[in-house]
């Protein structure tokens, strides 16, 4: 397996307020020949990027188990609020160009929420098309949010996520909703697999409730995993003997939907 990187832009639509000279990129893990694969999103509360261990190693872990991966380098603040879903959208469109015929989205923390945004949100238009590429869906094929902000509403967000995405707009009641992903399930939103812990005391686990919530009254496909003991931002949890089986449910659930 030969990782390359991939650049997403030429020109960021947002690159004014992403950073000094940022452009999102993928980093590629491709070990067959079959024609899907799975993005993976790390967390860091739309702040940072913890991309060693919910990043990198995830994608090793989805080779190992025979499913390509690509692991996204996603703006974070300080940048527009619409900057991480343009991102996500044309890292979408981009591996789909490449050939991939099912794509898949795997987020941890605030990239579960990135995720889950890009999974109810797939027809926003987030920028404005620059090439052939973005004449392509950027509708996962499933998505798979792990210990998700979920909701940017006052009850269940994780409050530092929501004012680093929205800066000065962090109150403003449409964007809340926006991008308050239980409220823009539709029937047509893809299949789920989620996983949460119940003491995680940084982001709650009502969060993936609701989304579960959501996501049976518009019967999507999904599938759902609560353990009861785990702190915040365990990754693949590889010394918790009971949390580390998410990985391994994951591979028989993306399986079972033919990746």
């Amino acid at each position: 397996m030969e990782k390359k990187t991939i650049s997403l832009w030429q020109t960021p639509p947002y690159v004014e307020k992403s950073g000094t000279g940022f452009s999102a990129s993928m980093d590629s893990y491709i070990v067959n020949e079959k024609k899907t694969a799975v993005i993976v999103c790390p967390g860091g509360g739309y702040e940072m990027k913890a991309s060693d261990y919910e990043g990198e190693d995830v994608a090793k872990m989805l080779n190992e188990n025979g499913f390509n991966a690509f692991v996204l380098d996603y703006s974070v603040k300080p940048c527009h609020k619409f900057a991480p879903l343009s991102d996500l959208q044309r890292a979408i469109r981009t591996v789909r160009s490449l050939g991939f015929d099912k794509v898949g989205v795997l987020g941890f923390s605030a990239g579960g929420h990135l995720i889950c945004t890009g999974a109810t949100q797939y027809d926003f238009q987030a920028y404005e098309g620059i090439d052939e590429i973005d004449e392509l869906s950027a509708r996962p094929d499933v998505f798979i949010p792990c210990y998700p902000v979920v909701s940017f509403t006052d009850e269940l967000t994780h409050i530092w996520s929501r004012r680093a995405l929205l800066g000065e707009e962090w109150e403003d009641e449409s964007l809340v909703r926006l991008f308050s992903n239980e409220l823009n399930v539709t029937s047509d939103t893809p299949p789920c697999f989620l996983w949460h812990t119940a003491e995680d005391q940084a982001v709650s686990v009502r969060n993936s409730l609701a989304l579960c919530e959501a996501l049976a009254k518009n019967g999507v496909y999904f599938e759902a995993h609560i353990f009861p003991r785990g702190s915040h931002g365990l990754g693949l949890a590889l010394d918790k003997n009971d949390v580390s089986q998410w990985s391994r449910s994951l591979c028989v659930f993306l399986s079972n939907l033919e990746f």
